[in-house]
């Protein structure tokens, strides 16, 4: 499996980047992992966006969907997706239709959000819309999700993705605060993609992220191979994060950067 980065930032984006978002393939294969905002225009760079086969969102927090809303549209209106010719595209009888796999309760979120501005079933009629369930196994194409719910703001699910021929893992954290549930879903992951958005820990009230410090641990506890942080602004020292993050870690830690690619 081949990750690339499409967007690292956290709920603000990066100068000239994108929130969550990750592409991943196999084989051919093209599965969009979280579709935040700005990850859309990202996305292009890499790939036809009618030549992903599947969408998958961690949670229900605009910076890890929001660019559902442009894809959509694509989807929808781009010239080489309608029925009759609009030279110089022929005309198709088959658009591209990708399957978009969200957590519980998204089409309810997808209208809401949609509705304010448009037609409320917007996304729901460019994508095939699947909810999964918590705990869930997911196959797409050749690659087998597994969902286990992590602690956040907000009910968020890690993502542990294998190949189906069962060589190669990626464990995605999304976002969560300190606990075993990451440690477990991660448990001997090749790969482990784990935020590191705060400089500190929360100073009060309920916590919903990580700092590099205990992202690190988190990966040490989980005997991951391979860590890379991620969810990390450019307004913070990169350099620090990472140093942090390998001590805790006890071997080296990468910073996730637009645009590069990790192979499992």
């Amino acid at each position: 499996m081949k990750l690339t980065v499409l967007g690292k930032s956290p709920s603000w984006q990066d100068v000239g980047g994108a929130c969550s978002g990750y592409l991943i393939e196999e084989g051919g294969y093209g599965l969009l992992l979280d579709c935040g905002n700005g990850v859309f225009a990202k996305l292009r760079e890499f790939r036809d966006y009618i030549d992903v086969e599947a969408v998958v969102i961690s949670h229900l927090h605009a910076d890890h969907f929001l660019d559902l809303v442009p894809y959509s549209y694509a989807l929808s209106y781009a010239p080489r997706q309608q029925p009759v010719p609009v030279p110089p595209h022929p005309g198709t009888k088959h658009p591209a239709r990708p399957l978009l796999i969200a957590p519980p309760g998204a089409t309810q979120t997808f209208r809401r959000v949609v509705g304010a501005w448009g037609n409320e079933d917007l996304i729901e009629s460019a994508f095939r819309l699947s909810e999964y369930r918590p705990g869930s196994t997911v196959e797409a194409g050749p690659l087998r999700l597994r969902f286990q719910e992590v602690p956040h703001f907000t009910q968020t699910f890690a993502v542990d993705i294998t190949s189906a021929e069962g060589e190669g893992r990626i464990t995605y954290g999304a976002d969560c605060r300190p606990g075993d549930e990451l440690v477990e879903v991660a448990r001997d992951t090749d790969l482990l993609i784990v935020e590191a958005t705060l400089p500190r820990p929360e100073r009060s009230g309920v916590r919903g992220h990580l700092t590099a410090a205990e992202a690190g641990e988190h990966a040490r506890r989980a005997r991951a191979r391979r860590v890379v942080l991620t969810h990390i602004s450019d307004e913070l020292d990169q350099d620090l994060a990472r140093e942090e993050a390998s001590e805790a870690f006890g071997g080296p830690v990468e910073v996730a950067r637009e645009g590069v690619s990790f192979e499992v």
